[in-house]
């Protein structure tokens, strides 16, 4: 295949770059290298060991009996070895490891079948290890030109159909159970002479140490005899001071008893004294006290209330007093207030001219004329009856609104004499007048 830029490769492969600037092809295991487009070429090999099973069936020995072996073989195409892995190129670059595999199992069986041939079947049997090292050296030399190194050969089975094997084992084991019996009856008459002369031994031994026990019993019994003498006579006096000293010892503590009676007796006095003022307390905190706090509570409440009543009947009445000097202070200001008013209105009717007049005038007609229409604001239905002559809606109520508005000049003077609508037209000038003067304005 061709690429060009860096290519590289894993360290179980090699790259073989072939083509221009390369009289041969260059050789990259497990690396990388710069590849020209167009003008090179760039193929891959496979470095990894493999595992080949050398089956060889039904070959004939030297002796002429037929056996089959198989074998456990690991090969692998050397990178290390520029010679080698150029070799391995030229052998096997383009093929798939399946063929490379096909081709060295070929080869090592081959080897294998014709070692077979040339041993015979107890050699091959009996001396695996020779048989091996024969088939790697022979396989060996013929792969390594191919650029394959054997890494390792194992025999793995040795297989015989005709019985060949069997009948070796048999012999064999046969000849392993002769020896077994005779090795085991020779141990069993040397066990038995063995075992008599210790028993022999063991007998002697007994007695001298029956005698010898004997001889230990009597000692034991003399010395035993005149220790339980001793021993009575310390047991005696051991018990006598044994019971002596009982005997103080329960003086000692009925002694003790007594003492440990008055020391409880005075205890317990001093504790119903205790009690008795325990009591005392208990009483005096739960009834006396309680029945004087009582007591002084009710005397300060009662207190309490007296000098509640009087502060109040004392402040009603300053309340009453202070109350009473301040409306009669209130109505003699609000008789000097009037007077002062009164006085200070005159005056100023006296100062009032026509246009003042004119002015309050104006500035009560709305107020007369909301009066007049408030009745109507609360009415919810009118109903208006028309002569066919007259006006008829809110036209009509305007009207009735204006002609009880312009009744109230007349009211005026009926009641005060002052004729609002002369004084009006005193002030007020011309109609003409003040449009012409509006006309000079603009």
């Amino acid at each position: 295949m061709s690429q060009w830029g860096f290519v590289t490769c894993g360290p179980n492969e090699a790259l073989v770059v072939s083509g221009c600037c390369y009289s041969k092809p260059l050789l990259v295991p497990g690396g990388r290298t710069f590849v020209w487009p167009c003008i090179q070429q760039v193929q891959r090999i496979s470095l990894n060991t493999m595992t080949l099973q050398v089956e060889s069936p039904t070959v004939y020995t030297s002796q002429g009996v037929p056996i089959s072996v198989t074998g456990i073989a690991q090969v692998k195409i050397q990178g290390q070895n520029a010679e080698m892995l150029m070799s391995a190129c030229e052998v096997f670059l383009g093929k798939s490891e399946q063929e490379i595999q096909n081709i060295a199992l070929e080869t090592l069986e081959g080897h294998q079948r014709a070692i077979m041939g040339s041993m015979t079947v107890e050699e091959i049997y009996k001396d695996r290890k020779i048989f091996s090292k024969k088939v790697f050296e022979v396989a060996s030399s013929d792969l390594i030109n191919m650029g394959v190194t054997v890494v390792s050969y194992t025999l793995k089975d040795v297989r015989d159909d005709e019985g060949y094997l069997k009948a070796l084992g048999m012999a064999r084991t046969a000849e392993v159970k002769r020896d077994a019996r005779i090795g085991e009856a020779e141990a069993q008459a040397e066990a038995r002479i063995k075992e008599a002369m210790a028993e022999e031994q063991r007998m002697a031994s007994r007695y001298l140490n029956d005698t010898e026990i004997a001889k230990a019993q009597r000692h034991f019994e003399l010395k035993k005899a005149a220790y339980d003498v001793e021993v009575q006579t310390k047991k005696a006096e051991a018990e006598m001071a044994y019971e002596l000293q009982a005997a103080k010892t329960k003086q000692r503590i009925k002694e003790e008893q007594m003492q440990i009676a008055v020391v409880e007796r005075t205890q317990e006095i001093e504790v119903q004294k205790w009690e008795v003022q325990r009591r005392e307390k208990e009483l005096d905190a739960t009834v006396r006290r309680p029945a004087e706090a009582q007591k002084y509570k009710l005397e300060k409440l009662a207190e309490a209330h007296r000098m509640k009543t009087v502060m109040e009947a004392e402040a009603e009445a300053e309340a009453i007093r202070v109350r009473g000097e301040a409306e009669a202070y209130a109505i003699k200001a609000k008789a000097a207030a009037d007077a002062e008013q009164m006085a200070q209105k005159a005056d100023a009717w006296k100062e009032y001219g026509p246009a003042a007049m004119v002015d309050m005038m104006l500035d009560t007609l709305p107020k007369v004329a909301a009066e007049v229409a408030a009745p109507l604001s609360q009415v919810n239905k009118v109903t208006m009856v028309s002569c066919g002559g007259s006006e008829v809606g809110a036209a009509k109520l305007t009207g009735e609104v204006l002609n009880i508005v312009q009744c109230i000049p007349t009211l005026v003077k009926g009641v005060t004499g002052v004729d609002v609508t002369k004084a009006v037209s005193e002030v007020t000038p011309p109609v003409a007048v003040r449009t012409d003067s509006a006309r000079k304005v603009r």
